[in-house]
């Protein structure tokens, strides 16, 4: 447990406040942690800053702002405090009696002064965080639209999102999650479209959390606040995007920014919602609607066509007779199941290697892992030409999984599936498809059921999640003064 979780006030003597301050932060030792001690008409002045995060023009004008109160004919050893305050010339400036606060402010990029004789101190917002200019996300490109993504910065991501909304209901709640690593936490949502039951139980949730860091960010954050344990589906939603964001918001939902972390997340969320992507919102409605429809059919491709073919291939009767050509001519001396679950985990490889492959060298690597090597292999007889073929469609379904973390997901879920039907067959196949939706239905997400509107059943949301209404016919937000 961290000192700064106790109240420290500040003593009339600076020296006091110095000596604990250079204990605590480290002053005169860390680098970047700076101090300017100066004498104006006889009163001591201590500037305190973390170089490394505060804008250095602001600390140069704010130091000759101060000394040019020397030369004022003003008396600054009766109301020093008051004189000091009013000539301070920053929009956001916070009165402070805690030292153990200073800190965090310091430690935060503002700046913080304490004047001699005095218990209370000043702390001046002039953060200017390093980190990239926004740019489209990787995982969200859309062929239309912005080119604008979230940043490592919380400022610049609230930023981004006010320029989509100029609502006055929006909130932005901070929070600072860690007793060491006190990490900035933003809950956004509009006041009066958000469910008040949802959004007291995610604040609730974000404010019980006890750890001494967090600085893994959002994906640590998520852990907490949905005590993931060995259920693999995501119970939020991620976007790097500040107008997926924006949409969700007036949807109802609620956003969650985490300082450090280049996505925001989205809660509740269901299993159906995920499969939506942006693209979908650029185009026709009629586009729209056919894009949504063709990606929900890749990722039951993804799922559930390496098992059904698996299946027919150790039960050949249960084809039909215009189906007979189905299945290899030639087992090989490797039985299929292992071919199947080694070209699955091969496929894993390929997506962990790109990951880890500089940009320039990705291309490359998918061009050899993904014909040479598969090409090779089916010479050699170690793959049937079919087991390839299928493992590799049902790849490509799975990357049209607009949420990295769903497609994960489901990888384990079909690996789940494909075992079962091959030790029990066509009602191993059966059997862990009707467990696999029970799981799903008995999960939620922050109370709301995970494939809603499936379960509960409702025909109107159903519908909406693969036909994609015109704007002219969405149900306009209710104002809260009507």
């Amino acid at each position: 447990m961290s000192n700064q979780d106790n109240l420290y006030p500040l003593s009339r003597k600076l020296e006091e406040n110095a000596d604990y301050l250079k204990q605590m932060i480290g002053v005169g030792t860390s680098f970047d942690i700076g101090v300017r001690e100066f004498l104006i008409k006889n009163v001591k002045v201590q500037v305190y800053y973390c170089n490394s995060l505060t804008d250095t023009m602001a600390i140069i004008e704010l130091v000759r702002e101060l000394l040019l109160l020397g030369e004022d004919e003003v008396n600054l050893n009766k109301k020093a405090f008051d004189i000091i305050n009013n000539h301070l010339a920053l929009h956001q400036v916070t009165i402070l009696d805690d030292l153990n606060e200073m800190i965090t402010y310091i430690l935060s990029g503002l700046i913080v002064i304490l004047v001699e004789d005095n218990t209370k101190g000043f702390a001046l917002d002039v953060r200017h965080y390093p980190g990239r200019q926004p740019a489209e996300p990787e995982t969200e490109k859309v062929v239309r639209g912005s080119r604008d993504g979230f940043t490592e910065n919380i400022i610049v991501n609230v930023g981004l999102l006010r320029r989509r909304i100029r609502d006055p209901l929006l909130r932005t709640e901070l929070h600072r999650i860690g007793t060491l690593s006190k990490t900035d936490v933003c809950i956004i949502y509009i006041e009066g479209v958000t469910d008040e039951k949802i959004l007291k139980k995610v604040r609730n949730r974000i404010k019980n959390i006890d750890v001494e860091e967090l600085v893994m960010a959002d994906k640590q954050l998520e852990e907490l606040i949905t005590n993931q344990s060995f259920n693999p589906y995501p119970k939020v939603r991620y976007t790097e995007r500040p107008d997926i964001l924006a949409v969700h918001l007036y949807d109802g939902l609620i956003g969650i920014i985490v300082d450090t972390s280049p996505s925001a997340m989205i809660a509740p969320t269901t299993y159906l919602e995920q499969l939506q992507h942006v693209e979908e919102f650029r185009q026709t409605p009629i586009i729209g609607s056919f894009l949504r429809i063709i990606r929900t059919i890749g990722i039951l491709v993804s799922l559930f066509l390496v098992p059904v073919w698996m299946l027919f291939v150790y039960n050949p009767e249960l084809l039909p007779e215009q189906l007979k050509f189905i299945g290899p001519k030639e087992e090989g001396e490797i039985p299929i199941i292992i071919q199947i679950l080694s070209g699955e985990i091969g496929i894993e490889f390929l997506r962990m290697a790109a990951v880890h492959t500089p940009t320039a060298m990705s291309n490359a690597l998918g061009i050899v892992a993904g014909v040479l090597i598969g090409q090779i292999a089916i010479e050699v007889g170690l793959f049937s030409p079919e087991v390839v073929l299928y493992v590799a469609v049902s790849a490509i379904g799975a990357y049209a999984t607009p949420s990295y973390e769903l497609g994960l997901a489901n990888k384990l879920a079909k690996l789940f599936i494909i075992a079962a039907t091959f030790l029990i067959g066509l009602w191993g196949l059966v059997g862990s498809i009707a467990l696999y939706f029970i799981f799903l239905a008995f999960t939620s997400s922050f109370g709301k059921p995970y494939l809603y509107p499936i379960i509960p059943f409702n025909l109107k949301d159903f519908i909406q999640i693969f036909i994609r209404i015109s704007q002219k016919n969405k149900r306009k937000k209710k104002s809260q003064s009507s």
